[in-house]
């Protein structure tokens, strides 16, 4: 996107805030005299946290350009301490991201423009929507037409940068800044790390949770409907993936409030390859068997997409879209995500944790009053890939929590390691993208990340910025919930990953729009995935796989 359509949005952007400010106005009123209110004044060490936490503050609408370089410039502490000003002056260095949903390289703008200032530096933005990322990434990798310094991506495609040797290493220093401790566990190494070398500063940790409407849960005319037909149990929020399809069956037809109420909202249509994430976040409670790594492919990397917990899989969404909204084939996760569920279509949905913020911090956004929040749901029984033969556990029913993508992370590239000036300009525009502080502005507001240190989960922090202290640790839980799970589903940091997710995409497509049953397409995403190891080589994937996985 060009900088000229980036500041137009941004001026837009800051009009929609004007119109909200006559409505907040007791309430900014009451910030500004408090100890939390902003002032001209550098931020004390000991109020930082709370003072950025207070842009805008929560209720206030979405945040605009102007507070994310507020918040950027809040959080120089740690790059003035370890960069001169004006130490990086005649250095340009090309930025390549995200643009969607004007978040991503917009926030990252924001918080990099104070930066630039003090630093000297300047910035060359290549922005990317989603359904453009993999090919962007994947065309440079395959060709080594690398035209970017530092790269917004995701862990899986570690296996094809960092194990290639297109990425810099992590400085000591730069480990030190950003406070390389305080990352949730299941983010430290191997994750973002390549033959034991660190190259991620990461800005997000990522996993589906399910998010639900607490007004059509505790619906007493729902409840007489649910009785009355002979429903199992009280009405209320499904458990199950098999309690998922039954009451997103019920609910067609149905109304709350006086508007339609549909229940679980499935992502159909292609997303370059992030549209996969949403059928294994319905597949893992089944595929996933406690106690074995293996659910995508086996130790041999032989595909298990199309094994019957999988099928089963394919089959709930076929046989749910029918009781879903109108034309929900054609929606993809950030419809279902953005232009449905937050705006009141749809009472279940699995997401990254941006749905239960932008919830609370978007001016769009209408049901934050009645959503709550759990870890993805359980399966009754769960297919054993060893013994081939469905089980039910004597524990219970199976939960697997999909960490969808391990979070979005900063990477320096190779190519500036031979220019120390440019290696350490690079490196700090990423620490200060990476830093603990700046951290907890991005997961309490709209960011496209969700909370991904141990020091994020202060609730006082997020009370004090606005969120219902019920609300937020609600929404906590679910996440540390499943960050911490023993029988979470990681996937595999192999090469070529979102070839694989690309390949599925294009045959579920098929599935869904009737032209193959969900073990056809099922046995024909498995094929594609043998001929794509045999293509990458497969002595070298199974040896990248085993080592992902820590087999």
């Amino acid at each position: 996107m060009r900088v000229g359509i980036y500041d137009q949005l941004m001026a837009m952007q800051a009009s929609r805030r004007q119109v909200m400010k006559g409505a907040a106005g007791a309430v900014s009123a009451l910030a500004a005299s408090s100890a939390f209110g902003l002032s001209t004044s550098p931020a004390r060490a000991d109020n930082l946290r709370l003072q950025i936490m207070n842009v805008p503050g929560a209720g206030n609408g979405s945040p605009t350009d102007a507070d994310w370089q507020k918040v950027g410039e809040l959080c120089l502490g740690p790059t003035k301490a370890n960069v001169q000003p004006g130490e990086f002056k005649g250095v340009e260095f090309a930025f390549m991201g995200l643009n969607n949903q004007n978040l991503h390289n917009f926030l990252f703008r924001g918080f990099l423009k104070p930066w630039e200032a003090y630093t000297g530096a300047s910035i060359k933005w290549i922005d990317l929507a989603q359904a453009d990322y993999n090919a962007r990434l994947q065309q440079s990798i395959a060709t080594g037409t690398v035209d970017y310094d530092i790269i917004e991506m995701g862990a899986p495609f570690e296996g094809d940068v960092c194990g290639r040797g297109l990425a810099s290493e992590m400085p000591d220093w730069v480990k030190k800044q950003v406070e390389f401790d305080d990352y949730v566990d299941y983010l430290k190494p191997p994750v973002g790390t390549w033959n034991g070398k660190i190259y991620r500063t990461c800005i997000d940790s990522d996993c589906h949770t399910i998010n639900f409407r607490t007004d059509v849960f505790s619906d007493a005319e729902l409840a007489k409907a649910w009785k009355d037909g002979g429903g199992a149990g009280e009405w209320g929020v499904p458990k199950t993936w098999q309690q998922v399809q039954t009451v997103t069956k019920f609910l067609k037809g149905k109304k709350v409030a006086g508007k339609d109420v549909y229940g679980y909202l499935d992502a159909p249509k292609p997303w370059g390859g992030f549209c996969f994430y949403f059928l294994c976040s319905r597949a893992t409670a089944y595929a996933k068997y406690p106690g074995n790594k293996n659910w995508l492919f086996d130790e041999n990397m032989k595909p298990q997409v199309n094994n019957p917990a999988f099928v089963r899989a394919i089959q709930d969404v076929i046989d749910a879209l029918p009781y879903e909204p109108a034309d929900q084939l054609n929606a993809d996760p950030g419809t279902t995500g953005f232009q449905q569920f937050l705006v009141g279509t749809g009472s279940l949905l699995s997401w990254w944790g941006d749905i239960g913020t932008v919830a609370k911090t978007s001016d769009t956004a209408v049901i934050g009053d009645a959503l709550d929040f759990d870890i993805l749901p359980s399966s009754d029984d769960v297919y054993n890939i060893k013994t081939k033969q469905w089980e039910k556990l004597a524990s219970g029913p199976n939960q697997a929590p999909n960490m969808a993508y391990l979070g979005w992370g900063i990477y320096v590239m190779a190519r500036v390691d031979s220019d120390p000036k440019r290696h350490k300009a690079a490196w700090s525009a990423a620490a200060h993208l990476g830093g603990k502080d700046l951290s907890l502005w991005t997961a309490a507001y709209p960011s496209g990340f969700q909370p991904y240190r141990k020091s994020h989960t202060n609730m006082d922090e997020w009370v004090a910025a606005g969120y219902d202290r019920k609300y937020i640790t609600s929404y906590m839980k679910s996440q540390s919930t499943s960050y911490n799970h023993p029988n979470s589903a990681i996937e595999p940091r192999i090469p070529g990953i979102f070839q694989y997710y690309s390949v599925a995409e294009d045959e579920l497509t098929k599935v869904f729009a009737g032209k193959e049953t969900a073990q056809q397409g099922a046995d024909n995403i498995a094929a594609a995935w043998e001929k794509l190891t045999d293509k990458l080589g497969r002595e070298q994937q199974v040896k990248y796989y085993r080592i992902a996985m820590g087999l």
